[in-house]
């Protein structure tokens, strides 16, 4: 589990690295917006055209697994760059959602239903 300490403990690492870089330049917010679709895109290829036994038996290839592992690395990478450059309280802003999220689908109506909250 990250807490909020890790959080920005990573989020200072993932600075570091590009501030050394000097990429702050190539990183606008609409650049790290691309970057976090363009990195769970390539997170998605791995199970494109896989039934779900097929997407969970790739888990289980150590290879295959890094591979997943990366993309997922490089998803978070850009969310933790894109709040670092602007000043996003990721932490808070989770919480926040998830708080909103209980009040669009409380357990009543949506245990064990994959229904859109408009439909409840």
């Amino acid at each position: 589990m990250i807490d909020d300490k890790s959080l920005q403990d990573l989020m200072m690492r993932v600075k570091a690295f590009c501030e050394a870089r000097d990429w702050d330049q190539f990183h606008g917010p609409k650049d790290l917006a691309i970057g976090v679709i363009t990195e769970a895109s390539e997170l998605l290829e791995h199970f494109r055209f896989q039934s779900d036994e097929q997407a969970l038996a790739l888990l289980n290839d150590p290879h295959i697994r890094e591979e997943i592992e990366d993309e997922l690395a490089d998803v978070l990478f850009f969310l933790l760059r894109f709040s670092q450059r602007f000043e996003v309280d990721l932490a808070a802003a989770l919480h926040r959602k998830i708080a909103k999220s209980e009040r669009k689908y409380p357990i009543e109506k949506a245990k064990g239903k994959n229904t859109k909250y408009t439909k409840l």
